[in-house]
């Protein structure tokens, strides 16, 4: 995965949020609270990993041209030069 500039930025951003929500998802968890550690932990992966790989601008640009776009199947009758098939 290539990281641009400002993808890069970005994640740094993200991170600036993550690591210190991680880090006392870690304390809950040696805390006894297990639960909400582990649901912070999660939520601070979360923050990371659904913008890089699930969120990718590119990727949701191309799907929704392909989505607008009439598909085009091979199953057409009429031969491309206009002429008429007889069988």
């Amino acid at each position: 995965m290539k990281l641009g500039i400002f993808d890069m930025i970005g994640l740094a951003g993200t991170l600036i949020f993550a690591i210190p929500l991680a880090n006392f998802g870690i304390w809950q968890l040696l805390d006894g609270r297990v639960l909400f550690g582990a649901a912070l932990i999660v939520v601070a992966i979360a923050m990371v990993v659904i913008p890089q790989y699930f969120l990718d601008p590119t990727r949701i640009a191309g799907q929704l041209v392909t989505g607008l776009l009439p598909g085009r199947s091979g199953t057409d009758e009429s031969p491309s030069d206009g002429s008429t098939r007889e069988e």
